[in-house]
């Protein structure tokens, strides 16, 4: 069916300032869908109060507004540029809480503006609690014990109603506040006086004074389905990702892995078929959603959890581990393109978007945290998201995408660094998970304890377990072992597996340098293979790559002139969406100038790591192994012109002194040094008769 030919402007509603829960994804699937929208000769118009974004970029929409986003101020920007439609599914929670009060304040229907993506009615089922339940039960899925409260007693009564149907105590008790992001304002309640001070807390949240308050499904596994749905009731699963961490931990904070490693084939399907089922029944006509599931793994329960009726956070980590760009394919089947007429870019169109996406690889996510910045905050992870930014990473296996991921979160650990040898400290660690739960793991079979302790402990699925027991066990045999003493096999199956350059140092007892000569003296190195959506079926001309130990190398790099641009890595507090931004306009600049650009980076939820961002793009770790193997891959088509490190933040600048000479272009290495260096520093100014503080 061709696109619709009666809408002719679109209202694009942004997702504002980043906060925790909805971070700059918003802004990669935003200027995504600005992109798309405007490929196809439709009028679009942006409103979003985030400066520090590609989509208010002034040539990213046709007109941009960069305003508060409330309804209020929508509805004149509605009056005033009169458009046709309202796409509210690329600015996460709050576009969609604002797209429902213009509906409900009568702002659409009196400037006749459509609703498209997702109309008022699917995203009331979804958000809202209670309807969500009672369409669930309507097409025979499970969910969750639970109740609707809008005050405190009616939360009473909801419980002391599920204490009567699971037995016992009746805790933990789980609340989640309607029409809220990242779990603010609810969480878990293991006694009656935090039950009272969270439903307080949620109630004052909630945008509509509502509770769901459901019983605990602490230690179950949690599975996401992101699916893609057209008008013709084309259905796709773009991915399925697992949590290495059970319930009771937001997935945002979690460790997630895709595709889902330990659902059987049967399971799987079970998961599709109700994924695709629960967008037919909530009304998700058009665009992405994203369905959380969970498995007791005692007796095989499952349940769904909940849906989001629009792309989201898991979507833009989808369509990184993918190479399929959910909220552009979102975006042109929300003006009336279903999913066969839509090419596949990253095969050059040889498939249809309709093709669902096969990988040969697997993908791991980790959360970055930043409990350093506040010290007296709670650091126990909760239903509550609270980690500030992600780390993604790429292999052949789980075992060395994870430790890529490790390495790549940027907090000194170069793999699964040890942190205890206490066991009082590490049972009470990985038993109340918090930032570096994934390290205690480790120590905890280094102390000896065996997996199914640790699963007792953690009910952390016993196939991650094995894998890092497994892990462990290789760093335990090379104790007392030197670096000439590992055969050529050996040293390859240890970068197979994953580990680092610097992890193997301290092992081994000598310096990554070392370790790095060793490996290439014995021609140990890395090949890089092609993201392309459907596992080497189809030749692929997209360079959007990831490293790993195999034997055919896939990076053909070109002759052409060649500048690398290192990203700046997972957000964190100081350093976060607004490096990205430098980042994505230096490679256009680039582009411009005739360059090659070589994007280096590994946060799934920017810009600069969408495949068409630069000429050529590495998901990797930002470490001084991971940034030389990606410059000697390129060096075999042509020496790379230079390297720009000052446009990503403080992470490419700890590299700049690391990279080979006369590589650094702009400011020197030892200029950074210099000004970054605070002794040096207040040298110079007491040199330069500068007063300081």
């Amino acid at each position: 069916m061709p696109k619709r030919q009666d809408i002719k402007s679109i209202l694009i509603i942004g997702a504002g300032p980043i906060i925790i829960g909805q971070a700059c994804e918003f802004d990669y699937s935003g200027a995504q869908a600005c992109k798309a929208l405007r490929e196809e000769g439709y009028k679009v118009i942006l409103v979003n109060s985030n400066p520090a974004t590609i989509m208010t970029d002034p040539d990213t929409a046709d007109v941009t507004y960069i305003e508060p986003i409330t309804w209020q101020v929508v509805e004149k920007i509605i009056a005033k540029e009169r458009p046709d439609a309202v796409l509210p599914t690329m600015g996460g929670q709050t576009a969609l809480n604002c797209a429902l009060d213009l509906h409900r304040h009568g702002v659409l229907e009196k400037y006749k503006v459509e609703m498209i993506g997702a109309n008022e009615h699917a995203i009331e089922k979804a958000e809202d609690r209670l309807k969500f339940k009672d369409a669930m039960t309507k097409i025979g899925l499970d969910s969750a014990k639970s109740g609707i409260a809008h005050t405190l007693e009616e939360a009473w009564s909801v419980q002391k109603r599920i204490q009567a149907d699971i037995g016992g105590s009746g805790f933990p008790m789980v609340i989640r506040p309607s029409f809220t992001l990242g779990g603010t304002g609810g969480g878990i309640a293991y006694n009656p006086e935090e039950f009272e001070e969270i439903c307080k807390r949620g109630l004052d949240l909630s945008p509509t004074n509502e509770l769901l308050i459901e019983e605990s499904l602490i230690g179950w596994k949690e599975y996401e389905m992101e699916v893609v749905r057209d008008k013709a009731d084309n259905c796709i699963i773009v991915c399925s990702i697992e949590n290495l961490d059970p319930m009771g931990i937001h997935t945002g904070d979690s460790i997630t892995v895709a595709p889902a490693q330990t659902l059987t084939d049967k399971e799987y399907q079970l998961l599709r078929n109700a994924s695709i089922a629960i967008l037919r029944e909530i009304g998700v006509d058009t665009g992405g959603s994203n369905v959380q599931f969970s498995i007791n793994p005692d007796n095989g329960r499952m349940i769904v959890i909940e849906m989001n009726p629009r792309v989201s956070r898991s979507s833009a980590l989808a369509s990184k581990a993918t190479g399929f760009p959910i909220a552009k394919i979102a975006a042109k089947l929300a003006v009336g393109y279903t999913l066969d007429e839509l090419r596949n870019d990253i095969t050059g169109g040889v498939t249809p978007a309709s093709f669902e996406p096969s990988i040969d690889y697997v993908v791991t996510k980790i959360p970055r945290f930043a409990f350093e910045k506040f010290p007296m905050a709670d650091s126990h992870l909760t239903t509550q998201m609270k980690s500030v930014g992600e780390v993604m990473a790429m292999g052949r296996t789980f075992q060395e995408s994870f430790q890529k991921a490790l390495r790549g979160l940027e907090t000194g650990i170069s793999g699964m660094d040890e942190r205890s040898t206490d066991r009082e400290e590490i049972v009470q660690e990985i038993g109340e998970p918090g930032p570096e739960r994934i390290l205690f793991l480790a120590d905890a079979f280094r102390i000896g304890m065996s997996l199914t302790e640790i699963f007792d402990e953690t009910k952390v699925d016993p196939w991650f377990l094995a894998q890092i027991e497994q892990l462990v066990k290789i760093e335990q045999s090379l104790a007392g072992r030197t670096l000439a003493s590992l055969s050529t096999p050996e040293l390859r199956l240890l970068k197979q597996k994953g580990f680092s350059d610097k992890r193997l140092a301290k092992l081994l007892g000598t310096n990554q340098h070392e370790v790095r000569k060793v490996r290439h003296a014995q021609g140990v190195r890395p090949v890089y293979k092609r993201v392309d959506t459907c596992a080497a079926e189809f030749a692929t001309e997209t360079a959007y790559m990831y490293s790993t130990y195999d034997e055919e190398c896939e990076a053909e790099p070109t002759n052409k002139k060649k500048i690398m641009v290192l990203g700046g890595g997972p957000n964190r507090i100081g350093q976060g969406i607004e490096f990205d931004y430098c980042c994505v306009h230096a490679s256009f600049a680039l582009g411009d100038a005739g360059f090659d650009t070589v994007m280096v980076n590994c946060n799934p939820e920017t810009v600069s790591t969408d495949y068409d961002t630069s000429s050529r793009l590495y998901f990797e770790p930002l470490t001084t192994e991971d940034v030389l193997n990606v410059l000697d891959a390129e060096a075999a088509g042509g020496r790379v012109a230079g390297v720009i490190v000052a446009l990503g933040g403080q992470t490419p600048l700890k590299l700049a002194s690391r990279l080979p000479d006369g590589l650094v272009l702009g400011t020197s290495p030892a200029s950074i040094d210099l000004a970054e260096d605070r002794e040096r520093w207040n040298a110079l100014c007491h040199e330069l008769d500068i007063p300081q503080p």
